[in-house]
């Protein structure tokens, strides 16, 4: 049998727990359908936690060469211009949580992820390659690739993403939630920028049914912006009705993101009219995690949005691939072959899903709160003003992850129980 691990996906999660396993001296084969590496997208927040994970992969220094460190978070009122609340980044972030606060742009996580695992050479890259099914056995796992050919190894990993087919196989069929938000993005050059809006923070404007999120990445040089409004493509929002919903990007107008920011205060428009061009994203998500049996079974594991696809109210999506890479791999660390993967799999579960479900909980009611309306806007923006940093601040996410309990019962060389 093929010692290689069989990761599927060549995502930000794959290329992750491709690296994640080498460190850890475990070989992988990693399956991409598309015919280059790459990202699709634009910027993405890295707190503490994720910055804490690319620092123990020795991968400070590429971060630093390609991230933007933002001083603050100033959460404002969308419509009235007014602050609403802070929370001190930079060296606060560093002081509290022991690693900073970065932004970035996600083709270039992507890109310092891959050259790492290149370099470390335990994987094998495949592209053009896409599983199609798998059979498990008490010895591997058969995969089935799209072209008829098969790979066996010890593990699979599904790092596949939200329509992952690994996860479809593995739990059945489910439909992937709608979440009837839509996200407009684009990126736009910090000189291009009226001088007032080129502060190196992240700035979120609230208003009712919306949001705003502008932060700078690549080092300054770019400022990405995200709007996040409700509504369903085709209507009003680009696209055509019954477009694909799992089609990535959508073009779209400023003119249809205007109209859904409703009355927004001038920098806001300013930001919006600054942008060159738009995409447009429907959001959708699954279900908080409800048990460990939807993170692993035997020999199959899912990882990051293959698991727990995140709304991006809490930008923890990347961070909490990376996470469960980071965790798999202490778990299943030193490997000495041949190592007990349903063990380690059943062990890496029990460790994550709770947590990750507590993240997607929270995602989803910061979104409902950054959009809220009448008394509950009230009560938003008092909570804010009175209780500042307390309520922006997430020590328990933020001082992550958790390391894994130890079980001796992992090494092959340890006796076993009859």
């Amino acid at each position: 049998m093929n010692q290689q691990v069989i990761v599927a996906g060549g995502g930000i999660g794959g290329l992750a727990c491709a690296l994640a396993l080498a460190r850890s001296g475990v070989p992988t084969v990693l399956l991409e359908q598309a015919a280059a590496f790459g990202e699709v997208g634009a910027g993405l927040q890295l707190g503490p936690n994720a910055a804490r994970v690319l620092a123990d992969w020795g991968l400070s220094d590429a971060l630093q060469a390609c991230a933007a460190f933002p001083e603050a978070l100033h959460v404002r009122d969308a419509h009235r211009g007014t602050g609403l609340g802070q929370l001190r980044l930079g060296a606060m972030a560093i002081a509290r949580h022991g690693q900073p606060y970065a932004t970035l742009h996600r083709a270039d996580l992507h890109a310092l992820l891959l050259a790492a695992v290149q370099e470390h050479g335990l994987t094998e890259l495949r592209l053009n390659t896409r599983l199609a099914s798998f059979t498990e056995s008490p010895e591997g796992v058969v995969t089935t690739l799209d072209d008829g050919s098969t790979l066996v190894g010890p593990a699979l990993l599904g790092c596949d993403g939200l329509w992952s087919r690994v996860r479809a196989q593995l739990l059945g069929p489910q439909t992937v939630r709608a979440s009837g938000h839509l996200a407009y993005r684009g990126m736009v050059r910090m000189a291009d920028l009226p001088v007032a809006l080129r502060a190196n923070v992240v700035t979120a404007w609230l208003g009712p049914r919306m949001h705003v999120v502008h932060y700078p990445v690549r080092g300054g040089e770019w400022m990405n912006v995200v709007a996040v409004v409700h509504g369903v493509l085709g209507q009003g929002h680009g696209g055509e009705p019954g477009s694909d919903p799992q089609a990535w990007t959508h073009e779209a107008q400023a003119a249809d993101l205007k109209r859904a920011l409703g009355p927004a205060c001038s920098a806001v428009l300013s930001m919006i009219d600054a942008v060159p061009a738009w995409s447009l994203w429907a959001l959708n998500d699954r279900p908080a995690m409800s048990g460990a049996h939807e993170h692993a079974q035997g020999r199959v594991a899912l990882l990051g949005d293959a698991a727990h696809p995140l709304r991006p109210y809490l930008a923890q999506g990347a961070a909490m691939a990376m996470e469960d890479a980071w965790t798999l791999a202490r778990i299943v660390k030193p490997a000495r072959a041949p190592l007990d993967w349903p063990r380690a799999l059943a062990r890496f579960a029990d460790t994550r899903w709770e947590r990750n479900a507590r993240v997607q909980q929270h995602s989803k009611r910061n979104g409902r709160i950054f959009h809220a309306t009448g008394l509950v806007r009230w009560g938003r923006d008092t909570a804010m003003r009175w209780l500042g940093e307390r309520l922006l601040d997430n020590p328990w996410l933020y001082d992550g992850p958790p390391e894994p309990a130890q079980d001796p019962t992992l090494s092959p060389h340890a006796k076993r129980k009859t």
